[in-house]
């Protein structure tokens, strides 16, 4: 089946057959990543932009890698240093850059529908790098990856995600797209980090981690993100207790299935939501293969944009 879609803005949009379509290209792509020769040269010529609003480091990076082993020509536009300092809007400095004819915008944005505003007005391919609250559509995408290739299918799994859910956009890409497989999904938190738009969602709402985690294939674990809007509380005066019951260590995920996997957008908080001997158990830990097949899954979604050019 071909793949239609100009940009890629949130797993809403993206069918079972698009996943699949972009998980099955991105599964080559993870062979050429471990290969002597990384590279190719099949989109040389073409251009990717990151313009990232928010700090990154596995992102922005992964996206930069990920056009350069495609033989593009990247940049990466230093915010700070760039006319949006001086007071240029979000989509005049989009359409200044689209004005230089590049071929992939790679953006990262506070605001919620800030990748939805800006494909709308540029000729370039548009990835949502993460927007605001809303959406990581590429970071769902190497969580399914990650979790695929351990499981060897998606379907009719049980997956938790736990912490901060109400501020966080890879929850609700997660959910998005394991719904579409047919998934138990499930958010665990504490009320002060509970939203009411996953009631929508169709997923399980729990305050209690062991039995949010009941039985689980995969569990997703969130950092506190301090740097986001404040949900009015003093985490540290409520630190201790979290910890206490949030976080997750061996003892805690035995309520999961004996082969439950443990993932971890990043960057991971040790001793907050995770133990260390948990992050770096390989029994149980994929973090570092997320990382890993980010590359990979961002090769797989430039390739599919820009082959349909």
């Amino acid at each position: 089946m071909p793949f239609t879609h100009r940009h890629l803005i949130d797993t809403e949009a993206l069918s079972r057959a698009d996943i699949e379509i972009i998980l099955d290209r991105a599964a080559g792509y993870a062979e050429q990543n471990r290969s002597k020769n990384k590279k190719n040269d099949k989109f040389n010529g073409k251009t990717s932009v990151n313009l990232f609003f928010e700090d990154s480091t596995r992102t922005r990076t992964s996206f930069e890698i990920a056009a350069k082993r495609l033989g593009m020509d990247t940049v990466c536009v230093p915010v700070a240093q760039s006319s949006i300092s001086k007071g240029e809007t979000l989509l005049d400095t989009a359409l200044n850059l689209d004005a230089m004819q590049i071929d992939t915008l790679i953006l990262r944005h506070t605001q919620d529908d800030a990748a939805q505003l800006v494909s709308a007005r540029v000729k370039a391919h548009v990835i949502n790098a993460g927007n605001g609250k809303r959406a990581h559509p590429t970071q769902a995408l190497l969580d399914a990856m990650a979790i695929l290739r351990r499981r060897g299918s998606l379907d009719n799994l049980t997956v938790a995600i736990c912490g901060d859910i109400a501020r966080s956009r890879v929850a609700r890409s997660n959910i998005r797209l394991f719904k579409k497989f047919g998934a138990d999904v499930r958010v665990i938190a504490p009320d002060y980090f509970m939203s009411d738009d996953f009631n929508a969602l169709g997923v399980g709402i729990h305050t209690d981690l062991k039995s949010g985690i009941a039985g689980a294939d995969a569990i997703i674990m969130l950092r506190i993100q301090h740097e986001r809007d404040g949900l009015g509380i003093d985490f540290s005066k409520v630190a201790q207790n979290y910890i206490s019951d949030f976080q997750l260590d061996h003892e805690k995920l035995k309520a999961a299935k004996p082969d439950a996997l443990v993932l971890h957008p990043g960057p991971v908080n040790r001793g907050v939501e995770l133990t260390d001997e948990l992050a770096d158990d390989p029994e149980h830990s994929v973090i570092l293969e997320q990382v890993e097949l980010g590359v990979a899954v961002r090769m797989a979604v430039i390739d599919l944009l820009l082959s349909q050019d």
